[in-house]
């Protein structure tokens, strides 16, 4: 074993993340213990502060930066980490964990922390939508609506989520938005609007075919109406296009949205409120990102 310390680590974790049923901390000293690696733990509170946690990082100067939860715990260290050099990685502990999915980091913990040792840091792009980062998906209308019900129940997990859709469901009306970049715009009525930096949402549903998080732009994804075959292309990542007479596609460095309702509103899997005004903009190597 190396008397000198390989990498300097520091863990922001979240107790309040959907999966409470494991000690992360514990498993995180337990596959560190006989290695040379220094651990730092931040535990958040549950009113943080990000000059805090950005402090922490300062103080303990990391190699690597880990977020332990959901994507919620993701966004918030990605913000510590904008303008920085540090590369963030992912250890799942959430409910849908979809900037994980996004990666291709395993749920399983041993593989995750394997992944903060031996993956790649990747620099991705991130998006400013109403002077907030994002950097993952973030939506107006049914999924936003859902976000909200499931955040106010008590059942975590994917079987809360479920819950949460079947009741916003039955109850949903769509919306009527105007798209707008640079000189072109659209009017639409639409289920949800998806503004896209990456593709995929933690319940596997492939929202955005075309994107990348290492490109120049992102997706803006119209959703007119569901129907049963575009919903088994999102769910099982059909390389068939969408149908554009029920899902379009718009690909832009910068963006619009207004809405004639005040509607529900998301980001990165945290409901944020309602709306009727959206403005956002591409975060070119706005961070590292490890992956496998």
């Amino acid at each position: 074993m190396n008397s000198k310390p390989d990498l300097v680590l520091f863990f922001i974790v979240n107790s309040f993340s959907g999966n409470r049923h494991l000690d992360y901390t514990q498993i995180i000293q337990n596959y560190f213990k006989a290695t040379s690696h220094i651990t730092h733990f931040y535990p958040l509170p549950k009113n943080c502060s990000i000059q805090a946690i950005k402090g922490a990082i300062a103080r303990y100067n990391p190699d690597r930066v880990i977020a332990v939860g959901g994507d919620g715990t993701v966004k918030l260290a990605a913000e510590c980490l904008m303008g920085t050099s540090i590369p963030l990685a992912i250890i799942p502990a959430g409910s849908a964990n979809g900037m994980a999915k996004e990666m291709n980091i395993k749920s399983n913990p041993k593989s995750a922390l394997d992944t903060v040792i031996h993956g790649i840091p990747r620099r991705v792009h991130a998006l400013l939508i109403n002077k907030q980062l994002s950097i993952h998906l973030a939506d107006i209308g049914i999924n936003a609506r859902i976000i909200k019900k499931f955040q106010s129940s008590k059942e975590r997990g994917m079987t809360g989520y479920a819950k949460a859709a079947w009741q916003t469901f039955k109850r949903h009306k769509k919306m009527h938005v105007t798209i707008t970049t640079g000189q072109k715009m659209w009017a639409r009525k639409a289920e949800m609007v998806v503004i896209a930096n990456g593709t995929t949402y933690g319940t596997g549903v492939k929202i955005n075919k075309t994107g990348s998080l290492y490109d120049d732009h992102f997706e803006v994804i119209i959703v007119k109406w569901f129907s049963l075959l575009e919903l088994l292309k999102m769910c099982f990542s059909f390389k068939t296009p969408f149908n554009p007479f029920k899902t379009e596609i718009i690909q832009t460095d910068k963006v619009t949205l207004k809405i004639k309702e005040n509607t529900f509103f998301q980001i990165d899997g945290e409901y944020i409120g309602k709306v009727n005004l959206i403005e956002a903009e591409i975060i070119k190597e706005a961070l590292y990102i490890i992956s496998p």
